[in-house]
């Protein structure tokens, strides 16, 4: 399928097109369109457009768009419809993408909306979905999947996979289960198409298939499929009895959102926002953080206030001079530290003792922290600094880099191990932390060497 051009001239053009009501044309235009291009479209009309043109078109084609239309322009379209013309959409998707559009709606119209679906397998499917905690595999899931019993013939088992490919958007796999529906294992395409046509399938079926009960977390299903490569995997219920399927795209929606979070909580966003949010939604994601940095300024200002006389005597203040440096040190390594291991526990990599990851640690804060500090030393020969405050600030950093690494690793995995998001640790909090602490130590190794 040839790429369809979305750019400002073709927005204008269908604008344009639905001001002047010319329904031919803009089926003519978008007939034949992608639907997840269509829902892009749809994302930069205004809601009155995107209602005119949602109605337009041809329901298979705009249902696809619908589930596709980012999540707050939705809410704003949805009001716009009947229940009538809702579940006529609805009726178009798949029970995942139609549970989603209906969980959206208030209570009293989810059931208006239900009502109007003819379709009682799909209705009853969907409320089933909808029972499911959200961020469940059973919140995530399909109820569409091709299944065969494992006494079928492999005649009458592709007759059945016939009249079930009817109602799958894609085939993925083609699962097996037994007389009481529990999942035993899955068919290869190549033995099914090669066996002889009275074989049964109990004898060709692959009993080795990879599973997730309903209630696993979607982020566990995520590691789980993408430790596999897997394009689609079967979710089972305690029975191991055969509910539903999960696929690839929803999952990559799933890690897109999840690594979208995550970067807003690196950068000191404590709530889902975008850029288009109101400028209250948009404080109240930020302001928490820049509290905390506003405390955490306020702490340094009381550190050095403890240390201001240094400032008496001559050949100590240059002292104040490297603050910002230590600062800067501090907060940086405890962000690089904080940020490999927040990577690591999202990818399942970080194995073995709380322990042993210190001491690697620690041996890498040397490493580093030894090197850096020559060449501060270096620098302050060049300056014609007093070597003896050379050394004394080199030794400080050193100690800084190390105990700065060490917050940054520990406190990810201790949040982790609470269950909260260690990914609240690369962003302000743990900067925060470090340039109080890195500060401080500072200024006490420096007290200690120099003795004032």
């Amino acid at each position: 399928m040839a790429q369809f051009l979305i750019d400002n001239e073709t927005i204008k053009l269908v604008q344009s097109l639905i001001e002047k009501k010319a329904d031919k044309r803009l089926i003519s235009k978008l007939g034949d369109v992608h639907y997840a291009d269509i829902a892009e479209v749809i994302e930069n009309l205004s809601v009155e457009e995107a209602v005119y043109l949602i109605k337009l078109l041809d329901s298979e084609k705009t249902a696809e768009a619908l589930a596709e239309v980012d999540e707050d322009f939705r809410e704003k379209i949805l009001p716009q419809f009947s229940a009538k013309e809702i579940a006529e959409e609805i009726e178009e998707l798949d029970t995942d993408d139609a549970a989603d559009i209906i969980a959206e709606l208030p209570e009293e119209r989810q059931e208006k909306v239900m009502s109007e679906i003819s379709d009682s397998e799909h209705l009853k499917d969907i409320r089933e979905l909808l029972t499911y905690e959200e961020n469940t595999a059973g919140a995530l899931m399909a109820k569409e999947l091709v299944k065969v019993n494992e006494n079928l013939s492999v005649l009458k088992c592709l007759n059945e996979m016939r009249a079930q490919a009817e109602e799958v958007t894609r085939v993925h796999s083609i699962y097996v289960v037994n007389g009481k529906n529990k999942l035993i294992g899955r068919l290869s395409l190549k033995d099914l198409l090669t066996a002889n046509s009275k074989a049964i399938v109990k004898d060709i079926y692959i009993p080795k298939v990879d599973f997730v009960n309903v209630y696993e977390d979607v982020e566990e299903v995520a590691k789980i499929m993408s430790k596999y490569d897997l394009e689609a995997i079967p979710v089972v219920n305690d029975k191991k009895e055969l509910l539903g399927r999960i696929t690839i795209d929803d999952i990559v929606d799933v890690i897109k959102e999840e690594a979208d979070k995550d970067y807003q909580l690196a950068s000191g966003i404590s709530n889902d926002v975008e850029a288009d949010d109101s400028i209250l939604e948009l404080s109240r994601a930020r302001l928490p953080w820049l509290f905390l940095g506003l405390l955490g300024g306020l702490g340094s200002v009381f550190i050095l206030r403890d240390f201001e006389t240094i400032m008496m005597k001559p050949h100590l203040r240059s002292l104040f001079f490297y603050t910002p440096l230590i600062a800067a040190m501090a907060g940086n390594v405890g962000v690089q530290s904080s940020a490999i291991i927040v990577q690591g526990i999202a990818n399942d990599a970080v194995k073995g003792s709380l322990l042993n990851r210190l001491l690697k640690e620690v041996g890498l804060s040397l490493i580093n922290g030894f090197f850096l500090a020559v060449l501060l030393i270096g620098f302050g020969w060049i300056i014609n600094q007093d070597l003896i405050l050379s050394l004394t600030v080199a030794g400080s950093m050193m100690g800084v880099i190390i105990v700065a690494a060490l917050i940054g690793t520990f406190v990810p995995i201790i949040l982790n191990k609470r269950g909260i998001d260690p990914a609240i640790a690369t962003g302000p909090f743990i900067t925060t932390a470090n340039d109080i602490f890195g500060i401080y130590l500072f200024f006490y190794i420096a007290q200690t060497f120099l003795n004032f």
